[in-house]
């Protein structure tokens, strides 16, 4: 799972393996360890108890959440993108869930085994 942070904004991209965990586990996870010992850890959780996709940052774990029926309709079917603004205090936090394809050009120390086809590399 990748995850990438600009300004307000929180993206991740899952290959089609984490789709299938997050289809049947519920949830999948990730981390990135820092010098000292340090973890931030992110999490991409199914919820019961939202209508919309959230997020929270509490000890140094990035969480998600997505409301059942809509994770469900996206493990299901060919849609690439769940996106949803959440308020802040002052402006809005931008939440973008995409399923990760693999790049046109391959690069150099990638591994996209586990992606999926671009549209447009399929013929």
């Amino acid at each position: 799972m990748k995850l990438r942070i600009r300004g307000d904004s929180l993206r991740l991209r899952l290959t089609q393996g984490e789709m299938r965990a997050l289809s049947e586990r519920g949830e999948v996870e990730d981390r990135i360890s820092f010098p000292g010992e340090v973890r931030l850890a992110y999490q991409l959780r199914i919820s019961d108890d939202n209508n919309s996709i959230s997020a929270t940052y509490s000890s140094n774990l990035i969480q998600i959440l997505v409301p059942r029926a809509l994770a469900e309709r996206w493990c299901a079917t060919d849609l690439v993108t769940l996106s949803a603004s959440q308020a802040l205090t002052a402006g809005e936090l931008r939440i973008v869930l995409e399923k990760d394809w693999a790049c046109l050009a391959p690069r150099e120390g990638e591994d996209e085994a586990d992606n999926f086809p671009h549209p447009d590399s399929i013929g």
